[in-house]
């Protein structure tokens, strides 16, 4: 990475003193490592980003680039290179396409498609539902992640709904937490599944691994569990290879990250194409085409928060869910149908 005007020991183009942050490092930091010593004298910057900072080679000591683990003797001069890091352009304005099937003054109702990250998080800081909102609605810079009140994962597609004014995203908070918003999804997942049933069972960060979310045995005391309820009903019995495979119908009662995802496998019951959660999934599943879990947000309903008035959205199925579910043997009578009367 090149540095900004890095100075040379007899530059020829004046450098102004914002551009670096120079330091003469005293005898007394003798032995220790290059980044605990930026950390400490350079309070408004973490360690972490002092180290990207040295590994991008934007830190010089006496003149030369090192690494953050460089040890220092004492009386070095060194300049740094504050960089721009790619979290202070999460919430710019992007012309991203997004599907929105319902618009008022107070609220905005979409169907994502797969492959759509909701909103800026590490490794994703940039091309979110949230840059779009920004640039399509910019109004929506003045609420708390611009007006998105619940959220799907990136590979599952449907219906999502987004606050326009500060009175309108606390009340949709409030449906939410008291279980007034119904959201209803589509799975294909492997297994011959009871014909209804519902899970509930608490969820916590896996401590084996910290990208996943795990069920919580009831007689533990895991720290920050909270609370899950999926309701699920079974539309259709196929197979893939030899494999049965069931298509249901899940209502969620409570909203955690991956839930329905983690609530089936937990029963055995994993979706198919699901990259994460994958226990006791057959041989067959190595054939499958689908590259995302079988999961589609098709229907919600609240009470809009301002008419008061019952509303109700249907996301047709995706053409790569209607593909899988041909190739899984099951019916199109199977699956459900537009509301006649629905509000989009």
């Amino acid at each position: 990475m090149a540095l900004p005007q890095t100075p040379d020991p007899n530059p020829s183009d004046y450098i102004d003193d914002e551009d670096f942050i120079a330091l003469e490092i005293p005898d007394a930091w003798a032995g220790e490592r290059l980044d605990k010593v930026l950390a400490h004298f350079l309070t408004d910057y973490s360690r972490n980003r002092i180290q990207a900072w040295a590994n991008q080679g934007a830190v010089l000591v006496d003149g030369k680039v090192v690494k953050s683990r460089q040890i220092l003797r004492g009386g070095e001069a060194i300049r740094v290179f504050p960089q721009e890091m790619s979290e202070q352009h999460a919430f710019e304005p992007e012309d991203i396409p997004l599907n929105c099937i319902y618009e008022d003054d107070h609220l905005l109702v979409f169907n994502k498609a797969a492959g759509m990250v909701m909103h800026p998080a590490a490794g994703n800081w940039t091309g979110t539902v949230l840059n779009g909102l920004l640039f399509h609605y910019p109004e929506l810079a003045q609420l708390p992640r611009a007006g998105i009140v619940h959220r799907l994962d990136k590979d599952t597609s449907g219906l999502f709904v987004v606050a326009r004014t500060a009175l309108a995203q606390t009340a949709l908070v409030r449906l939410l937490q008291d279980h007034l918003v119904e959201r209803r999804y589509l799975a294909w997942v492997w297994g011959d599944t009871p014909l209804h049933g519902t899970i509930n069972a608490a969820l916590a960060r896996d401590p084996r691994d910290r990208l996943k979310i795990a069920v919580v045995p009831p007689d533990s005391r895991v720290a920050n569990a909270k609370a899950a309820r999926t309701h699920y009903k079974r539309l259709a019995l196929g197979a893939y290879q030899q494999s049965k495979v069931s298509l249901l119908e899940c209502r969620l009662e409570t909203g955690r990250t991956h839930q329905i995802r983690v609530h089936l496998e937990s029963l055995s019951y994993p979706l198919l194409g699901d990259p994460v959660y994958r226990k006791r999934i057959p041989a067959a599943a190595s054939q499958l085409f689908l590259k995302r879990q079988a999961l589609h947000a098709f229907a919600l309903e609240f009470v809009h928060p301002s008419t008061h008035e019952p509303m109700r959205w249907f996301a047709p199925i995706p053409n790569d869910l209607l593909e899988l579910h041909a190739q899984v043997h099951m019916d199109a009578a199977d699956l459900p149908k537009p509301f006649d009367d629905s509000s989009s």
